[in-house]
């Protein structure tokens, strides 16, 4: 990520971000080019795919037999599936304990500014990463900090289970239980209303719960929750640093 990412806030939330076609666009050719000779003309390889990410024309596409999705309901650009599928154009010519910091732990070899970062991606994928960023990574982070925060009331009650510690979550952060939650939200969008649900539809879920946040609640509740999903990433980030160091 960029440094100071979490100073900016997610925008574009209403109109949609649309910059990417739906699959095979005739860019994503030159993005990899782009990235091959970058590489192989000394750049260093993690500017070198930022700017094949600015290149990259498909929202979707459907690769060695795997479909990836790097558009996220039309509006949060998920770099770190695209940065997954340039990486593997150039295997072997990047440094495999970087490239996997990268893909697993989601940090970069070199330290960026947000305004750099934004010049190299491009202005439109880059409002569209704050989107994912936002509305996707952090909140995935405050329903576990707050599951956290009901963990630690409630387990001294031995009986009280996991799942009951996920809704009263859900309950606390949206005011509705999961369950009603993503009826909703298979209802709207058209979805099979089966018990399963695909990794593309979770992150789906995962981003209208964002928006109907946003929605429903006041900016002060925002804001707190804000503060509280970027401490939980930060207690997250230092304690697999702690681990990476003392594994070495």
């Amino acid at each position: 990520m960029a440094r100071n990412d979490r100073r900016e806030l997610p925008i574009n939330l209403e109109k949609g971000i649309v910059m990417l076609a739906d699959s095979h666009h005739p860019a994503d050719a030159e993005a990899i080019q782009h990235l091959k000779q970058s590489i192989l003309d000394g750049k260093h390889w993690y500017i070198a795919l930022l700017e094949a990410m600015g290149l990259w024309g498909s929202a979707e596409e459907v690769y060695n037999g795997r479909c990836y999705c790097y558009l996220i309901s039309g509006e949060a650009f998920d770099w770190l599936s695209l940065a997954e599928r340039l990486c593997a154009e150039v295997d072997g010519l990047l440094p495999e304990e970087e490239k996997i910091n990268l893909l697993f732990l989601a940090t970069p070899p070199i330290d960026l500014s947000s305004g750099e970062f934004s010049h190299l991606m491009g202005r439109a994928k880059y409002q569209a990463y704050l989107n994912y960023l936002y509305g996707i990574i952090m909140e995935e982070a405050l329903i576990l900090a707050i599951e956290e925060e009901v963990y630690k009331e409630r387990r001294r009650f031995a009986s009280y289970r996991d799942d009951r510690i996920q809704q009263e979550a859900y309950q606390r952060v949206y005011g509705i239980d999961m369950f009603t939650l993503l009826h909703q939200f298979k209802q709207e969008k058209g979805y099979s209303h089966g018990k399963s649900i695909t990794l593309r539809e979770q992150k789906e879920f995962t981003y209208w719960l964002f928006k109907h946040r946003l929605k429903h609640c006041d900016k002060a509740r925002i804001a707190s929750d804000t503060k509280k999903a970027l401490e939980y990433l930060q207690r997250q980030w230092s304690f697999r640093m702690k681990q990476k160091l003392g594994s070495k």
